[in-house]
Formats: C-alpha cells, structure tokens, sequence
C-alpha cells in the first residue's frame, strides 16, 4: 500500500471516528435532558443523613466513591487537600469549558487544597464532622461564562428559594472501614430554584456534565494514592518511635 493510499484510509477512519463520537455524544445529550430531574435514590451505603439536611429534594447525583487503605480521618484530610488543577485532563476540560461558554480565564492565585480554593471561590462550608465529612454548599448561575458563587448560612442554605439560581451540596465523606481501611465517597446534589433556573441548568447539564462528571471520576485514583502514601508514612513514623519490641509487634 503506498503512502498516497495509507493517508486516504487514515483520513476515512478519522472521519467515521469522529462521526461516530459525534453521534454518541448527541444521544448523551438527549437522554442526559430527557432524564433530568429523575436522580437516583442512593443505596444503603451511600446514604447521607448529613447531606439530607440541607438538600433532601434534588433533580441531579451524582455519586463517587473509592476504597482507600488508609484510615477515615487521613482519608479525609487527604481529600481536603486535593489540587485537582495538578492534572493536565482537569485542566483541559476546564479549558473547554472556557472556550465553549466563552468565558476568561481565571488567573487570579488561589489558596493551595481543594477546601481552601473553594471557598476561596465562595463557597461556604455547610457542616464539618472532624475526620469524617464536610458538606459545601453554595448558590451559582453555572450556565454563565464566569459564574460566582454565594456561600448561604447552613440554617438559611435549605429554604433559599431566590428565582433564578442554582443549589448546590456537595460531599466529601470518609466511612471508616476497620481501623486502617476507608471507603472515600463524594455526593455532589443539584435544585433549581425556579423554572426558569431549571430551563437553564438543565440545557447545561446535558451538553456540559460529562466534563462535569469526569473530573470527579478523576479525582479518585490521586486521592487514594496520597492518602495511602500518608497512613505508610505515619504508620513507619510511630513504628521508628516505639521501643524495639513494640516495633516488631506493629510490624506483625
């Protein structure tokens, strides 16, 4: 086959690639749209009365989780600390959506830790149960090019009703397995105030939620990585601190 040829069929599987890409991600849309407001019920082990509180209604879950060796508490503090901008994908999809919506870049420097750069952002902590859960929460107008986001007061954060917004809860949660496993879980829950905030968010959340999604999906492996990489090092740490025997009885 000359090179004329390999080039011609190459251009044709490119072609029929992105073609068939094209027509995967149009039938995501319209079933993403047709199935808003349908979330699904969460399973025992995913039930959060924490979360409950403050969002027990929702039109969109999403829900992640992933078994970590570590304790819940280190678990936890690793999850706060996450850089989710330290990934080139979290970066390209956040791009994306710049480019898509049209919006301007956000330059401005930001506290390191997901927690810290958050709410650096605005949003406000809702609840926080040491080395066990935090919930956030905020207002947003998400289908604008550079949205702001506004921390409500817990007691206030479940009857705000404002028309023309977005609700939004979301989880970081750390559930004890044994005294050296956990299983981390993220629940992120969406309500519209009004329909005319529901009109919107909804064209939003079919065409923009599997960037939405990925990031979090994404956010899995370096979490579990980090926070196996701490509770190594503490558990190494106290075994160097004990006496000879108490060593040898941690190491069995």
């Amino acid at each position: 086959m000359n090179t004329k040829r390999r080039l011609g069929l190459a251009a044709r599987w490119l072609v029929a690639g992105v073609g068939l890409a094209g027509g995967a991600y149009a039938t995501y849309v319209g079933i993403t749209w047709y199935r808003y407001g349908r979330a699904p019920r969460p399973s025992p082990d995913e039930q959060d009365d924490l979360l409950d509180r403050f969002m027990p209604a929702y039109e969109v879950a999403e829900r992640h989780h992933v078994r970590v060796d570590a304790p819940a508490a280190v678990t936890l503090a690793a999850a706060q600390d996450m850089d989710l901008l330290h990934s080139p994908l979290v970066r390209a999809i956040i791009r994306g959506r710049e480019l898509i919506l049209g919006a301007k870049p956000d330059d401005r420097p930001r506290p390191r830790g997901l927690l810290a750069e958050v709410q650096s952002l605005g949003w406000g902590v809702l609840a926080d149960v040491p080395g066990r859960e935090i919930v956030v929460g905020g207002a947003t107008k998400p289908w604008e090019a550079n949205p702001t986001f506004r921390a409500l007061p817990p007691d206030e954060f479940p009857a705000f009703n404002e028309p023309g917004y977005v609700k939004i809860a979301w989880t970081l949660r750390a559930d004890p397995v044994g005294a050296a496993e956990s299983i981390f879980r993220t629940e992120t829950r969406v309500m519209t105030t009004d329909a005319a905030a529901r009109a919107k968010f909804r064209r939003y959340w079919a065409f923009l939620s599997p960037g939405i999604i990925l990031i979090r999906w994404i956010a899995l492996g370096p979490l579990k990585t980090e926070a196996e990489r701490r509770a190594h090092e503490s558990r190494h740490t106290t075994a160097d601190r004990m006496p000879p025997l108490e060593t040898e009885r941690v190491r069995r």
